[in-house]
């Protein structure tokens, strides 16, 4: 639906829809009217007008998020546009903000903030041409190492050394743009735009790379950290990073898979889980814990009891979680705090379903997302699972993708889906009766896509009207057969897809060595 603009907003519109007009009147535009401006030439894609309003930004903040966000002129928000055109013309025109002027004196602009910027699925700048996470990272380091040539070479205003911005940006490393932006991080203090990193994300990674680049980030002062494809992070690792390097302001920590396997434990590394808790316990603002995949069996006690501070964010997915383990999390004190939990691949509902009613009953005042993904819920299993969601008013999204359902099952369940009211997002599992009889669950990626395709398509249309009858048109229902979209791991898949065939071709080295040693 169209959002209504005001009168200032059209006049924007009109002033910046003719760049070479707007750009050569910049000069005589009121200070107050640079935000307004840019919004409308952001919404209108128009590049080079955004290179100039940032080149003569006059103010001393330029926070995107808040620029682009919500605004009484125009209510829509544009944050969710990371259109290439104009995300590259506002860092262009930083750059040149610090070289065009001979009068620094009069410049103000001390902060640059990146980080409202939203990477989503689904784009509507007209140019369909996105610039994601990774490359908004590779540019700016770049343009700082041009910045830094260019100063050093020519005879400029040395001025323009006394300009100091903070750029606060989501960086986000691999090694194809490690050397680049360890390399800036490295200069920092020489450029005259200072790299801030408030939230660090790295995939496919090696391992020294990684330790050295988190040291150049300046820890003390990072938000959220994710390391998450292919680094090779297991627990002495991380233990290594916890004791060498303090992170006060961690609020958020994702852990690659297998960062933990206690199958193989010994007195050292119960040592070095007890150690690891405690260090995390350190981190007093530290909400948000993702470690998916790691065998934590009989273990989640022991390294969540030393956090004081309850987590709202808890992804335990595919953990090997048992009874005692389950317990804790139900009477310990994160549960009332839990607006997010993933407990996918556990069979909660067959194995401990009081535990698991008390687990939402606890958390129900506040839970917003719970993913059930893979969990072996059956048909038998609905109205219990029914009973359980049933308090949980607050609920946002729902995702139990895998689990055996049939149709009918799922007409049920969906019929009291539409009873929670604040519910946005439902992700479903294909119906178990569209696939061959005798498929076994969880199903392996080669016959994911083995179904019906038409049964399903019907399924879906008569969910989609249970909706529609219960007037909850606002409910998007979706089935992601590979599971929910991640904005930096389809902007990097390609780089990702190199490194698990070259990971795949070492381990077929070592086995092919292996073989031939024994015969």
């Amino acid at each position: 639906k169209a959002t209504m603009k005001s009168l200032r907003f059209i006049s924007a519109e009109a002033f910046v829809s003719n760049a070479e007009f707007a750009r050569k009147s910049l000069g005589g535009v009121a200070h107050n009217l640079f935000p307004l401006l840019f919004k409308a030439s952001y919404l209108l894609e128009q590049g080079e007008v955004i290179h100039d309003l940032v080149e003569n930004w006059p103010l001393v903040d330029f926070n995107m998020g808040k620029l682009l966000g919500t605004t009484v002129d125009y209510q829509e928000d544009l944050s969710r546009r990371t259109c290439s055109v104009c995300l590259e013309s506002c860092l262009t025109g930083l750059r040149d903000y610090v070289l065009n002027h001979p009068s620094p004196y009069v410049k103000r602009l001390k902060v640059v903030d990146l980080t409202g910027i939203k990477d989503v699925e689904v784009q509507f700048c007209e140019c369909k041409k996105t610039m994601g996470r990774w490359a908004r990272t590779q540019l700016l380091s770049k343009l700082c190492l041009e910045l830094l040539v260019y100063l050093q070479q020519t005879q400029c205003n040395p001025g323009a050394f006394e300009i100091s911005v903070d750029v606060l940006i989501d960086l986000f490393v691999t090694e194809r743009n490690y050397e680049v932006v360890m390399q800036a991080l490295l200069r920092k203090c020489c450029c005259p735009l200072k790299i801030c990193c408030v939230s660090f994300r790295s995939d496919n990674l090696d391992l020294q790379k990684f330790f050295y680049i988190i040291k150049l980030t300046d820890p003390s002062s990072l938000r959220k950290l994710e390391i998450v494809h292919n680094v090779r992070l297991e627990m002495e690792h991380l233990e290594i990073l916890f004791n060498s390097i303090h992170f006060p302001l961690l609020m958020s920590l994702t852990l690659p898979a297998r960062t933990f396997n206690v199958q193989r434990f010994t007195a050292t590394e119960e040592r070095m889980l007890t150690n690891i808790g405690e260090k995390m316990g350190e981190m007093t603002q530290l909400t948000e814990l993702s470690m998916p995949f790691s065998i934590l069996t009989g273990r989640i006690q022991k390294l969540l009891s030393p956090l004081k501070t309850p987590l709202k964010m808890l992804d335990v997915s595919n953990c090997s979680l048992n009874h005692a383990d389950m317990a804790y999390l139900a009477n310990s004190f994160h549960v009332n705090h839990l607006e997010a939990l993933d407990l996918s691949g556990h069979k909660i509902l067959d194995l401990y379903p009081s535990i698991f009613f008390k687990l939402l009953s606890h958390s129900s005042s506040v839970l917003r997302s719970l993913t059930l993904e893979d969990c072996n819920i059956q048909d038998t299993h609905v109205n219990m699972l029914i009973l359980g969601l049933s308090p949980c008013q607050k609920l946002q999204e729902f995702k139990f993708l895998g689990n055996p359902l049939s149709s009918q099952a799922l007409k049920d369940l969906f019929t009291f889906l539409c009873e929670l009211p604040m519910l946005k997002n439902v992700e479903f599992p294909v119906p178990r009766d569209c696939y061959p009889i005798g498929i076994t669950y969880p199903i392996d990626d080669a016959s994911l896509c083995r179904f019906d395709h038409q049964k399903y398509e019907s399924v879906a249309e008569d969910l989609n009207l249970i909706l529609l009858q219960a007037n909850r048109e606002d409910v998007k229902a979706s089935t992601p057969l590979f599971g929910s979209y991640d904005a930096a791991v389809q902007e990097t898949n390609n780089e990702l897809g190199a490194y698990l065939i070259k990971s795949f071709k070492e381990t077929l080295e070592k086995f092919t060595t292996s073989l031939n040693k024994m015969t």
